[in-house]
């Protein structure tokens, strides 16, 4: 009897042992998945313009009549900024989280190009709106915005409540991100890659793909358009 009793508890342990390394296996492989998927998410649109370095921008047109909408927020001076104080100027619009690594620097290299075009436009403002204010900060972006030469009177980077923030981006200018199952964004918005097009009556006139080669030279031509 007593070596039936050890022989049981012998194959206990052997069981539960099994399940264990199982268990931990599956959850092992399941983290590696997430992991690939996040890093897939944030490189595949950079990726995919690597090998099209003269590939021309498309005009995307706005999915239904965008207005820009009322709102106050801090720039990254911790200035108050609202939107009577962008009245009568062409806006260049973009999006950001400071934690991305690939794609939204690549579409502010692009942002300091347009700057750079812009340079003798005073009817022109660059704006560059967070997705996740919780943690990008004035501060945050004050040394962020410095990274890519900003003018703080050219080209403000806006953060402030997130009720306004997600406001402002949901209704003047991106929906909400509903396909992907690793929605892991802040703000989950759909196409933070794009850079907008806002005319001097505040009306979104058009999108770029702020990862396309030429988008800089696009989105100058497009404000010149609408200028005339």
């Amino acid at each position: 009897m007593i070596e039936k009793a050890g022989s049981k508890t012998s194959s206990d342990e052997k069981l539960f042992l099994y399940v264990a390394l199982t268990v931990s296996l599956v959850v092992g492989a399941g983290f590696c998945l997430l992991l690939f998927a996040l890093n897939h998410r944030d490189q595949a649109p950079v990726a995919a313009y690597e090998n099209l370095p003269d590939s021309q921008p498309v005009v995307i047109q706005p999915d239904h009549p965008r207005q820009l909408v009322s709102f106050s927020l801090n720039d990254q001076s911790g200035r108050k900024v609202t939107r009577a104080d962008l009245d009568g100027k062409f806006l260049v619009v973009s999006f950001l989280f400071t934690s991305c690594a690939l794609t939204c620097p690549a579409v502010n290299r692009k942002m300091t190009e347009i700057q750079q075009f812009t340079t003798n436009q005073p009817d022109v403002r660059l704006v560059s709106l967070t997705v996740d204010p919780e943690d990008d900060s004035v501060p945050v972006l004050a040394k962020y915005g410095q990274r890519f030469g900003a003018d703080t009177n050219r080209w403000l980077f806006l953060t402030g409540d997130q009720a306004v923030i997600r406001n402002l981006i949901g209704a003047s200018f991106l929906s909400p991100d509903t396909n992907d199952v690793f929605a892991y964004m802040p703000g989950n918005f759909a196409n933070i890659q794009r850079i907008a097009v806002v005319d001097a009556q505040g009306r979104v006139r058009a999108y770029f793909d702020g990862l396309n080669h030429d988008v800089a030279t696009a989105v100058v031509a497009e404000i010149n358009r609408l200028r005339k």
